[in-house]
């Protein structure tokens, strides 16, 4: 019996990584998401129409680990390419129209394109070795972009958890948890790392609309964690914030813009609004890999319009709007102007506005070294 069947049987989605590479078998390995909280099924992904079908349909998801997969899949790719192109000028023409072919699946989270850019760079620095070696070499970066997130998501966990007080309330919109990365997740980091120190939070989830990634997979994976967590509704959190029940919000992203706006599931703008009305401080997680300094503001980010069943018709034996005469408008993200945003928190700290004066700062210090 395999690993991954082990897991399925135990029924726990915490005990592993969320995206894995399966050396033995050639494969990516990721947990169906699709099909939680009521089944946990591991999908093993050899062939790229499968990857890329997976990061499209929500299989996988979250920023960061549609980075990881991106990676491992044209990892997989150039193994497959390399079996039939040995000469470089071939390989590489194959190789690019196959990160082409996956970078289509989702416009709007930067990390896929991130990833996808990393690693051809790999490719392109090695133009004069054999194919093999540079198979080679994109296998291990795609191991270090995996490893580069678990450390990322840690340091952001502490730097969060560093802006809360033990017994806190908690909200956090969509899923930018352990399933959204390869471990501890964005948002949740603080939450994570402060269980384990006592911290006793009260963690509220917000359903989350069309999706449910909040009621399905964040309230999912915190609460088998152990942690105390309350769902509620999207349209209740202005109510939450009002009695008081809710002393800051962490939220992910998908896309950071220079000046702070940032792009993340729809809905979370609504909960900035309502946080700035209360008072309630709003964070926004994003590893250094989110922030895109080539986009100004958040009119720039290009925001993925899905298909309207995913409103209609996903949760319910019967359709919840007329078949006919009504049109549905269904963006899977909106921009939180950088206004309302209390702080970005990155693995090297805690920005405020100006954020691009930040970022420069950041990126900097980046370059210096690992975290």
């Amino acid at each position: 019996m395999s690993d991954y069947q082990i897991l399925q049987k135990e029924r726990t989605v915490l005990d592993y990584d969320t995206v894995a590479l399966d050396d033995r078998n050639h494969a990516l390995v990721i947990i169906d998401q699709t099909k939680l909280p009521n089944q946990i099924e591991m999908l093993s992904l050899t062939r790229q129409e499968d990857i890329r079908e997976a990061i499209y349909l929500l299989k996988v998801r979250g920023a960061p680990a549609i980075g990881v997969a991106a990676a491992i899949g044209v990892y997989l790719a150039a193994r497959q390419i390399a079996a039939s192109c040995q000469d470089y000028d071939s390989f590489y023409k194959a190789y690019h129209e196959a990160g082409n072919y996956l970078n289509e699946a989702r416009p709007t989270a930067v990390n896929l394109s991130w990833a996808i850019r990393r690693m051809e760079q790999i490719v392109l620095q090695r133009k004069n070795e054999p194919v093999n070696r540079i198979v080679l070499a994109l296998h291990d970066e795609a191991i270090a972009i995996r490893d580069e997130d678990i450390r990322v998501c840690e340091a952001i966990g502490r730097n969060g958890l560093a802006l809360v007080k033990p017994g806190d309330g908690l909200l956090t919109h969509c899923n930018a948890g352990q399933l959204a990365t390869v471990r501890y997740g964005t948002a949740t980091a603080p939450m994570y790392l402060g269980h384990k120190s006592g911290y006793h939070f009260r963690i509220f989830c917000d359903e989350t609309r069309p999706l449910l990634q909040g009621a399905r997979l964040t309230s999912f994976e915190l609460s088998s964690a152990g942690m105390d967590v309350t769902v509620l509704c999207d349209n209740m959190v202005s109510a939450a914030m009002r009695e008081g029940k809710i002393q800051a919000v962490f939220v992910g992203c998908d896309r950071v813009a220079a000046n702070g706006d940032t792009a993340n599931k729809i809905g979370t703008s609504m909960v900035a609004l309502a946080a700035r009305r209360y008072g309630v401080p709003f964070y926004v997680c994003a590893p250094t890999s989110t922030i895109d300094m080539s986009i100004e503001t958040g009119d720039g980010i290009k925001i993925e319009q899905r298909k309207p069943e995913e409103v209609t018709t996903m949760w319910y034996k019967e359709p919840m709007v007329p078949r006919t005469g009504v049109k549905v408008f269904n963006p899977a993200f909106d921009v939180t102007d950088a206004d309302l945003i209390t702080g970005i928190v990155t693995e090297y700290g805690v920005v405020h506005a100006p954020y691009k004066a930040a970022f420069r700062d950041i990126f900097s210090r980046k370059e210096g070294g690992q975290i």
